[in-house]
C-alpha cells in the first residue's frame, strides 16, 4: 500500500461588486483566509462572542481565471491517474456560490470551461503521449436527486431506462453502483457529448440565490485501463477519476424556497449534513466506525472519502457580508476535510490471457531443458512428444467401443494417454453431434434465407406463408418446422385475405396490453396463429422426451440390477469350480440368459438414448422457431401501435408506400437532414476561425451535435403535444 497523505482543500471566492474587504482578509502566502466579526452591542457589555477565526489551506483562489483554478487543482490529480492511482476532485460550498462554474464550467464559451471538460483533454492529451500503452477510457454520469438514484446517460438511444432501481453495491474491489451505464469513448469529442447529454438531463431550478441553481449531487467518472503494448508485459493499471458537483447547502429564508423546491432543498441539506458528519469521524484517528451508509452520496463516495485515492476539496465561498455565516460554515468543513488523510496506491492487475502465453513459453523451455537432462542420464527412450496417428486411432477405438457398451473400462498408462483420452471423447462428441443435424437434413429440407432463388422456387410450390416464412413439410410422424397456411397449402384453392377496417382514433391511446390482444385478434392473427401452432409442437416434442428420459432411465436401473445378478452367478461359479469344454468356459443356463438379457437392455439403451438426442436437437430448433415469431408478433405490434395511436394523424401520408418514413422507426434521413447545410458550413466556418484554437474544435462540435438532437426531440415531442389538443 502507499504512504498516507492528508486531502488536499482549496477556496474559491466567487467574484462581487460588494467584496467585504473589512471582515475577510487572505494571507501573504495565498493559503489562509482570516475572517473578522464586529461584536454585536445589543448583547451587553459583557458579552464572550467570537469575532475571529483564522483558515490554514492549501490554498486561496481568488480572482482565479478557469485555466489557473485547473492547474492548482485538478492536474496533478489527472496526471497520477494515468500512473494507476484513483483520484476525486469535489467542489463544495453554498447554493450560487460557482461549484457548477468551477466544475462545469460555461459550456458556451470554450475559454470558461471548467474542470471536468478539461480533465477529458488532459487525458486524451497524455494518451497521445504513451504510444507505449494501449489506454481505455471509459465515462459514466451518476446523478443523485432526492435520495434516488439516477444515470444522466440513460437517454442515449441505446442504453434506454433501467427496468430495476440503481442499487450501491459493494465488494472486495470496492463500492460501484449496479444498473450506471459505462460508455466507452475512443476519442475526445465522444467523451464532450456524453457530458453535454448528461447536464442537459440535471435537474435545476430557480430561487433568490441562484438562477440555475442544480437541485442534485451529481458524480462523472472517467475509468482508465493502460495496457503495456509488449506482449510479455502481464501486469496491467486501473485507476478512476470521480469529478464530484455537489448541490449547494441553503438557508430556507434567504433562497425563499417553496413547494418542490423546498423539498429539494430538505434533502440536500440532510445530505451534506451526513457527509459533514463522514468527515468528522474520518478526521477522529480514534472513531473505529465511519457512517457511510447513512444516505447515498456518503455511500457512493465510500472509495473517495479516506480511501485508496488522492482526494481534492474545492470550497466554493461568497465574498459578501451577507453571506459570511455561511461563508464560516464552509470555511470549516474545509479545514475538518485536510484532517482526513488518504492512501493512495497504483492499482495494478494481471491479464490472464498474457500470462497464459509467458507460461506456454516457460513450459516449452522446460520441456527442452528435461530432455537435455534425460540424454545426460540415458533416458533416451522417454518421449515427450505428441502421440503418433496409430495411437490415436487406438484411442479413438477404444473410446467408441467404451461408448458403446463393448469396452468395460479403458486401461491407463501415463498422463498424455489420459490427455488424449478426453480428447477423443470430444472427437466422438462432434462426430455425433454432425450425424444429429445430417439426420434432421435427411428428415427435413432446409433453406438458407439468403437463397432467393430457392424461395422463389418454393413459394410456386406452396411451401412458404404469404409472409415469406419457411415452413417445415410434415413426413410420417414427424413435424414440420412451422405450419403453412390453407391459403398456401397445395391442391386448396387460395381465400381472399381477410381485410379489417382501420378504426377511429381515440382521443387517448389504450393501454399496451389492451391493445396487444385487440392486435392478436386482428392484425396479428395470422403470425399469432403459427406461434401457437409451433408452441404446441414445442410443448409435444418437449412431453415425448421427458417419456424418453424415463424409459432411459427404467432401462439404467434394470441394466444395473441384471449386472449385480450376473456378477453373483459368476462369484457362485467360482466358487464351485469351473468347467472347460475344448478350451471354453462352461457356463449354466441361468447365466447365459442374464447375458442375453445384459446385451438386449444394452441395445434398448442406446436405441432410447439415439431418440432423445433426436427429439433434443428438434426441441431446440422448434424453440428457435418459437423465438422468432414471439420476436415478430412484438415488433408488428409496436409497429402497429405507433401508428395507431402515437403518430400524428398529419404524418401518416409519409408513412404510405413511397414515403420517407419507415413504418415504426424514426427517418434517419429526416434527422440528418435538419439545418444539415448551415450546420457544414458553420463547421467548416469553426476550425477556420476559431479563437481559441484547434484545440477546441472537438469541444465545440460535440456542444452543436448535443444541441441538434435535443432540438429535434423537442421538435418531434412539441409536434406530439398538438396533435393530443
Amino acid at each position: 500500500m502507499g504512504t498516507r497523505k492528508k486531502v488536499h482543500a482549496f477556496v474559491r471566492v466567487r467574484p462581487t461588486d460588494d467584496f467585504a474587504h473589512e471582515m475577510i482578509r487572505y494571507g501573504d502566502d495565498k493559503r489562509s483566509i482570516d475572517i473578522h466579526l464586529k461584536k454585536d452591542s445589543r448583547r451587553g457589555v459583557v458579552n464572550n462572542q467570537q469575532t475571529d477565526w483564522s483558515f490554514k489551506l492549501d490554498g486561496v483562489l481568488h480572482d482565479a481565471s478557469q485555466d489557473l483554478v485547473y492547474e492548482t487543482v485538478a492536474k496533478d490529480v489527472v496526471s497520477q491517474a494515468l500512473n494507476g492511482y484513483n483520484g476525486t476532485i469535489m467542489c463544495y460550498g453554498q447554493t450560487g456560490a460557482g461549484k457548477t462554474y468551477t466544475m462545469t464550467g460555461a459550456t458556451e464559451n470554450y475559454k470558461h470551461r471548467g474542470i471536468l471538460p478539461r480533465a477529458l483533454q488532459q487525458v486524451f492529451r497524455m494518451i497521445e503521449e504513451r504510444p507505449t500503452h494501449a489506454i481505455t477510457v471509459r465515462v459514466s454520469y451518476l446523478e443523485i436527486y432526492n435520495e434516488s438514484l439516477f444515470d444522466l446517460l440513460s437517454t442515449l438511444p441505446y442504453v434506454g431506462p433501467s427496468v430495476t432501481p440503481m442499487t450501491i453495491v459493494e465488494n472486495p474491489q470496492g463500492v460501484f453502483i449496479k444498473g450506471l451505464s459505462v460508455h466507452l469513448t475512443s476519442q475526445e469529442e465522444d467523451a464532450f457529448s456524453l457530458l453535454f447529454e448528461g447536464e442537459t438531463n440535471r435537474i435545476i431550478a430557480s430561487h433568490t440565490m441562484s438562477k440555475n441553481s442544480s437541485r442534485s449531487h451529481c458524480i462523472f467518472t472517467i475509468y482508465l485501463e493502460a495496457h503495456s503494448r509488449t506482449l510479455s508485459e502481464e501486469k496491467y493499471i486501473t485507476s478512476k477519476i470521480n469529478l464530484v458537483d455537489l448541490a449547494g447547502s441553503e438557508r430556507l429564508g434567504k433562497s425563499g424556497s417553496e413547494g418542490r423546491v423546498l423539498k429539494e432543498a430538505t434533502y440536500i441539506n440532510k445530505s451534506l449534513s451526513f457527509l459533514e458528519q463522514a468527515i468528522i469521524a474520518l478526521g477522529d484517528q480514534k472513531r473505529d466506525h465511519i457512517p457511510f451508509r447513512q444516505c447515498k452520496l456518503t455511500h457512493a463516495l465510500k472509495d473517495s472519502l479516506g480511501g485508496n485515492c488522492n482526494m481534492v476539496l474545492v470550497t466554493n465561498i461568497y465574498g459578501e457580508a451577507a453571506q459570511l455565516e455561511e461563508t464560516l460554515s464552509s470555511l470549516r468543513f474545509a479545514s475538518r476535510m485536510k484532517l482526513v488523510t488518504t492512501e493512495p496506491a497504483i492499482n495494478e492487475k494481471y491479464d490472464a490471457e498474457r500470462m497464459v502465453k509467458n507460461l506456454e513459453k516457460e513450459l516449452a523451455l522446460l520441456k527442452q531443458e528435461l530432455a537435455i537432462h534425460d540424454s545426460l542420464t540415458n533416458r533416451t527412450f522417454v518421449t515427450y512428444e505428441p502421440m503418433d496417428e496409430i495411437q490415436i486411432a487406438e484411442i479413438n477405438s477404444q473410446v467408441r467401443r467404451y461408448l458403446e457398451g463393448t469396452l468395460d473400462e479403458i486401461d491407463i498408462i501415463n498422463l498424455r494417454q489420459i490427455k488424449e483420452v478426453f480428447n477423443q471423447f470430444r472427437v466422438v462428441l462432434s462426430q455425433q453431434e454432425q450425424e444429429v443435424e445430417s439426420t434432421l437434413r435427411r428428415k427435413y429440407t432446409l433453406i438458407d434465407r439468403n437463397d432467393f432463388a430457392a424461395i422463389s422456387a418454393i413459394q410456386k410450390a406452396g411451401l412458404v406463408d404469404v409472409d415469406g416464412h419457411l415452413v417445415g413439410e410434415p413426413e410420417r410422424q414427424n413435424f414440420g418446422l412451422g405450419v403453412a397456411p390453407l391459403s398456401t397449402k397445395p391442391g386448396k384453392k387460395a381465400k381472399s385475405k381477410k381485410t379489417f377496417k382501420e378504426p377511429l382514433r381515440p382521443d387517448t391511446p389504450p393501454s399496451k396490453p389492451v391493445a396487444f390482444e385487440e392486435f392478436k385478434n386482428e392484425r396479428g392473427s395470422e403470425i399469432n396463429r403459427i406461434f401457437k401452432e409451433n408452441k404446441s409442437i414445442l410443448n409435444e416434442r418437449r412431453k415425448r422426451a421427458s417419456e424418453t428420459t424415463q424409459r432411459i432411465n427404467a432401462i439404467k436401473r434394470e441394466i444395473d440390477v441384471t449386472k449385480e445378478a450376473l456378477d453373483f452367478q459368476k462369484s457362485l461359479r467360482e466358487k464351485q469350480g469351473e468347467y472347460e469344454n475344448k478350451g471354453l468356459m462352461i457356463i449354466d443356463e441361468e447365466e447365459f440368459l442374464l447375458i442375453l438379457k445384459l446385451k438386449d437392455l444394452k441395445k434398448q439403451y442406446r436405441s432410447e438414448y439415439q431418440d432423445l438426442r433426436d427429439l433434443r436437437a428438434e426441441i431446440q430448433y422448434c424453440q428457435h422457431l418459437v423465438d422468432q415469431c414471439r420476436h415478430r408478433l412484438l415488433m408488428e405490434f409496436d409497429i402497429w401501435y405507433n401508428e395507431s395511436f402515437v403518430i400524428p394523424e398529419d404524418m401518416q401520408m409519409a408513412l404510405k408506400p413511397g414515403g420517407s418514413i419507415r413504418p415504426g422507426m424514426v427517418p434517419v434521413n429526416r434527422i440528418v437532414s435538419l439545418g444539415e447545410d448551415d450546420q457544414d458550413k458553420f463547421s467548416q466556418l469553426q476550425q477556420r476561425v476559431l479563437p481559441e484554437g484547434p484545440d477546441s474544435i472537438s469541444f465545440y462540435n460535440a456542444k452543436v451535435k448535443t444541441e441538434q438532437k435535443h432540438n429535434y426531440l423537442k421538435t418531434m415531442m412539441g409536434l406530439q403535444q398538438a396533435h393530443r389538443k
